[in-house]
């Protein structure tokens, strides 16, 4: 499949940075005088940066996509210097994708001869990056701060959310916890490449759903990955689409279970899901759901 992705010409790029709180996943850092994509995985292709870049050097090019491949982007990283490396490391550090992060470290400590910094100078400021220095030992900042290095939406910080084991069980319903495990959510927000969606069990819901259902986490969300959106008010919905393909065939999510509430519009959300998996080259079981409005399940089914 293919994909939009960031294309920064730095011939014309000043460094103004005029784009860099634009970019709703933090990707983009101003680096050595330059505008710089530090996270491939994390550029949604929607190119909400460029119109306030005044230069005109950032555009969206449509590429084949391959799978996420933390080696190859190191590849073609390294010979851009240590600032960018750094600025790299401690992105994919800030939005939880501690696998990567590690392949990536591998690989450079693999070619240190290849480069023109000390690395394991850059692993301590790696290491430290996010750390709170109080008297007398540091601690770590929980992975819920939303702080937000680089600019962009501190809510679009994509995060995993841990929880504790048989969290749902022996609570009394007035205190059931949540059993949301990631962030973002909202399908134009969601990457689709993230760790936490592969090899998951997806639910897609429409944005109701939740509101409607008193038991939604405990029956239906528990163990899944989500993504939420609205078929009729949603703009460029052609996106989730090219998401959810990624998501079918890159991330290879294990099945997809979508709910929808009973009034007519919600169908989109069905037709969206067909629509990816009609363009994915892997099939994978899709169960559609159908709930009322006062929150009952009305209609399920493997199609």
């Amino acid at each position: 499949m293919k994909r939009d992705i960031l294309k920064i010409d730095e011939d014309l790029c000043n460094g103004c940075g005029q784009c860099v709180p634009n970019c709703h996943e933090g990707a983009l850092q101003v680096i050595d005088g330059k505008v710089r994509l530090v996270s491939e995985l994390m550029c949604d292709g929607l190119g909400a940066c460029i119109g306030h870049c005044p230069e005109g050097a950032i555009t969206i090019e449509t590429r084949e996509a391959e799978p996420y491949n933390e080696t190859r982007v190191m590849e073609q990283m390294k010979n851009k210097g240590k600032n960018t490396i750094l600025a790299h490391l401690k992105h994919l550090k800030d939005h939880g994708e501690i696998e990567f992060l590690q392949e990536g470290v591998s690989y450079l400590n693999e070619h240190r001869s290849e480069l023109d910094f000390n690395l394991d100078e850059v692993r301590r400021e790696v290491h430290n990056h996010g750390l709170v220095i109080k008297t007398p030992q540091p601690v770590q900042v929980h992975s819920h701060h939303h702080g937000h290095e680089g600019g962009g939406c501190p809510g679009s910080r994509a995060m995993v959310i841990e929880k504790p084991g048989n969290s749902s069980e022996n609570v009394s319903p007035a205190n059931q916890p949540s059993e949301l495990r990631q962030w973002p959510v909202q399908m134009h927000l969601v990457n689709p490449n993230a760790s936490y969606f592969i090899g998951s069990d997806l639910l897609i819901a429409a944005d109701c759903v939740a509101f409607s259902m008193g038991d939604f986490h405990s029956s239906y969300l528990k163990g899944k990955s989500l993504a939420i959106a609205c078929p009729k008010l949603d703009q460029g919905t052609e996106k989730y689409v090219e998401k959810l393909t990624a998501m079918i065939d890159v991330s290879k999510v294990n099945t997809i279970t979508v709910m929808m509430m009973e009034v007519p519009c919600c169908g989109g959300l069905l037709q969206m899901v067909k629509a990816a998996l009609a363009n994915a080259t892997r099939k994978v079981p899709v169960k559609k759901m159908i709930v009322g409005i006062s929150g009952e399940v009305i209609q399920e089914e493997w199609i």
